[in-house]
């Protein structure tokens, strides 16, 4: 995210409304509802975070143990039990 100066964007009016409130101060404008992007829309990671719980999962089922998975993907084993209560909710649909 870059930043923008007001002065080229806002309206004369519109910039000195806002100095009122905030003068020289950096502002956050969020982006209106319905434009805003899920997370992991911007790139393959969702994808790619998918695609790993559900090799876990594969792995689980064929033996690995909760120790071995989370050595193998550097995750706690919380998070892998997570996982894999998740992915058997997933098949189970």
């Amino acid at each position: 995210m870059s930043y923008v100066k007001a002065e080229y964007v806002l309206p004369r009016e519109i910039l000195r409304l806002v100095q009122e409130y905030a003068d020289g101060q950096y502002l956050y404008i969020p982006k209106k509802e319905g434009t805003r992007k899920n997370w992991g829309e911007n790139t393959s990671y969702k994808t790619q975070i998918k695609q790993r719980d559900k090799e876990i999962y594969r792995n689980y089922i064929n033996g690995f143990t909760t120790a071995e998975l989370a050595e193998e993907y550097y995750l706690s084993q919380k998070s892998i039990q997570r996982i894999i209560l998740n992915e058997k909710r997933n098949a189970n649909k």
